[in-house]
């Protein structure tokens, strides 16, 4: 009987799950040490040690420094969110999108967003209001803040026919970032925009975006009361 080849992390990985979902590895169960199944697969430690890392970032896995590799007990199922472009968004769904330029100004930003993009409260920044429509209706009230010591070419975009959403996902890249989902009560100026009763549940989504160690944008989306949010598991 010919030995499976294990040329690349990716092989070792879809060993490791046939084995998982095989239950020839049970949860609970310790698995073999990195240099025993690098020694079993014929290949690379390092190779192994990719494949694991891998699983486990998906929750099948349970790794602790001294302690080993086990399968996990209780998988955590994880969803992937990506940062669409809300033009996009509307479009998949079959609506013609719009959007509006409320405002556009360069000032110096209230503690909680310096403090948030770990700037100084004496710099100046790109704020951005706008609001994104669907079929003629409001969709979602967009207000960003855009720190231009990161991304100077912002200041040469007015941004009243493309949004920031769209400009920056265009422009500027991001390492890494943060997301906040929560509910809110939609304020005096957001029920104006989004046509909607002063103090309606509105779905809000906060998000950060850095550049390695620089801040690139935060921005605020309030949502039209009913929105949903869907993602894959």
């Amino acid at each position: 009987m010919n030995r499976p080849a294990f040329r690349n992390w990716q092989t070792v990985q879809e060993e490791v799950l046939r084995r998982i979902h095989a239950r020839e590895w049970k949860p609970g169960d310790l698995i073999p040490n990195e240099a025993d199944l690098a020694e079993e697969f014929g290949c690379a430690r390092a190779t192994v040690n990719r494949a694991l890392r891998t699983v486990a970032e998906s929750g099948l896995l349970d790794r602790r420094r001294k302690a080993g590799t086990r399968v996990a007990l209780q998988p955590v199922a994880k969803a992937t969110i990506d940062i669409s472009l809300i033009r996009q968004e509307i479009e998949a769904r079959g609506q013609k999108y719009g959007y509006q330029l409320i405002s556009r100004s360069l000032r110096e930003p209230p503690a909680q967003i310096s403090g948030a993009l770990q700037i100084p409260m004496t710099a100046r920044m790109l704020h951005l209001s706008a609001l994104h429509l669907a079929n003629d209706a409001p969709y979602a009230v967009e207000d960003r803040w855009i720190n231009t010591a990161t991304v100077p070419t912002a200041l040469n975009e007015g941004f009243d026919t493309i949004s920031g959403n769209e400009w920056l996902l265009a422009n500027a890249p991001y390492t890494h970032g943060e997301i906040a989902f929560s509910a809110a009560a939609a304020t005096k100026e957001e029920a104006r925009l989004l046509g909607c009763p002063l103090h309606a549940a509105v779905f809000v989504i906060d998000r950060l975006t850095w550049d390695h160690a620089a801040s690139v944008t935060k921005v605020r989306l309030i949502f039209a009361p009913g929105h949903q949010l869907r993602t894959a598991l």
